[in-house]
């Protein structure tokens, strides 16, 4: 697995992923809540395999 999550993208990816999972913990949104696990993963592992399957990558590149 190749990083092609970073910067803002992966802060946005784990903020999202936590306050849906809380949502969902508390009852506020109900069992779709747990979807945050998903961008909470991705933000994580940096990688993401919708950006592989399109060729995005929003790591800076190491010179």
């Amino acid at each position: 697995m190749t990083r092609n999550v970073g910067g803002i993208d992966k802060v946005l990816r784990i903020a999202v992923g936590i306050l849906l999972i809380v949502l969902a913990l508390t009852g506020t949104i109900g069992a779709w809540g747990w979807i945050g696990v998903l961008p909470l993963a991705t933000g994580l592992f940096n990688f993401c395999p919708a950006y592989k399957l399109l060729g995005m990558n929003t790591c800076k590149l190491k010179k």
